[in-house]
């Protein structure tokens, strides 16, 4: 972060990109019978890749504060869950700040997250707040990884490699 300039455009390209990552993700969202694709996590990926690991890490447990107080999230303020945005977007900004975007380095990103955070911890955030046992609810968010993270390493390569947004944004490797 010290090699960031901290200036009034750094600061509001952050904000901007958290505000997308709440209405990503609290509004625009594919509900099938299966999964919920929500496509918060781009933002945050993007913040990483701009800004590094501090700052997305940082910026994901602001968003998902401002967006659960804000919109709330169907049942009371947990910190677990702030904790997990904060390790997603810190883990996208090691993998992917300042490093070539590369499909391999893509997919572990969103590989770590997936059984660190979606798989791992989230799972025992759920489990400490509904008390069901995990092999109730875990097939399900297996399957709900399994589809999703595909789907998000598409997603952030082609953004990650897309000329016209790399400009947009001024990406650089």
């Amino acid at each position: 972060m010290k090699d960031i300039k901290w200036d009034a455009r750094t600061i509001s390209r952050i904000a901007l990109l958290m505000a997308l990552d709440i209405v990503l993700t609290r509004f625009i969202a594919i509900q099938t019978p299966i999964v919920r694709i929500s496509f918060g996590f781009l933002p945050s990926a993007m913040i990483g890749m701009l800004f590094g690991p501090l700052a997305a890490g940082v910026a994901g447990a602001l968003a998902d504060l401002a967006g659960t107080f804000l919109f709330g999230s169907g049942g009371p303020f947990f910190p677990g869950f702030t904790l997990s945005a904060f390790l997603g977007g810190l883990i996208y900004g090691v993998f992917l700040y300042k490093k070539p975007k590369s499909l391999l380095r893509v997919s572990l990103a969103v590989v770590a997250i997936t059984v660190v955070v979606n798989l791992g911890l989230n799972t025992l955030w759920v489990y400490i707040l509904t008390e069901q046992a995990v092999v109730a609810f875990f097939p399900a968010r297996l399957v709900q990884n399994l589809v999703l993270a595909p789907i998000r390493i598409a997603v952030i390569y082609f953004v990650a490699n897309n000329q016209t947004l790399r400009r947009a944004m001024q990406l650089t490797d």
